[in-house]
């Protein structure tokens, strides 16, 4: 049984429950916080040896197949509360749209004070986990895998960035703020491994320099 689905032994609605319950632990999270701490270098680079090597394969990939954003705690979705989370005196109206704050996005190091120059990225996209592995799940189960606050997966950064970023692994582009790689590929090997995604040989390669290097 994969790590993926021995972690789910439990039905899927229970999964999203405990997604939900998790989130609601923070229902107002602080306004210094951001992605959720990696693991060790040293964790990663084992994580990365046990990781299966394949090529991608994206026949069939739509991004509609991983519903994005939802309801995660209150009248937050996702998106929301990550603002919420990694912005910086943050205010909110009653539907929990964020009217003022500010927004420093690790990738580049720029600061924004308007939520229309800021994306939420999926660390590992949605097209990269379908590549190597979500093309097989269900639907809830990518909805889980889109929505994941919990691990160091979803982060707000500048936007622009993240769409030059697009669907790239890190043999291709990693963040050009040199000081937040070793974060980046910590947190890329860390979500592969928890939801048993494969990497191809480039992005394994790359991922063993960069790693090296932390």
């Amino acid at each position: 049984m994969s790590r993926f689905y021995a972690r789910r032994r439990l039905s899927i609605l229970a999964t999203l429950t405990g997604l939900l319950a998790s989130a609601a632990l923070f229902d107002s999270p602080s306004a210094s916080a951001a992605l959720p701490t990696p693991v060790s270098a040293a964790t990663a680079r084992g994580y990365l040896a046990q990781l299966k090597v394949a090529t991608e394969n994206r026949t069939g990939y739509s991004r509609d197949k991983f519903p994005t954003w939802i309801t995660v705690s209150g009248t937050c979705n996702t998106r929301e509360w990550i603002l919420k989370r990694d912005g910086t005196n943050v205010v909110t109206d009653s539907a929990c749209r964020a009217t003022s704050g500010s927004w420093y996005s690790p990738y580049d190091g720029a600061t924004w004070s308007s939520t229309s120059d800021v994306d939420i990225d999926h660390l590992v996209p949605l097209a990269e986990a379908w590549d190597s592995g979500a093309g097989k799940w269900t639907t809830a189960q990518r909805q889980a895998f889109a929505n994941d606050v919990t691990r160091p997966q979803l982060l707000a950064v500048t936007d622009n960035v993240n769409q030059a970023k697009g669907d790239q692994d890190p043999a291709t582009w990693v963040p050009s703020r040199s000081a937040y790689v070793c974060t980046y590929v910590r947190a890329w090997v860390q979500v592969k491994y928890y939801y048993d995604l494969s990497v191809d040989s480039a992005e394994k390669t790359a991922l063993t320099k960069d790693l090296a290097s932390c």
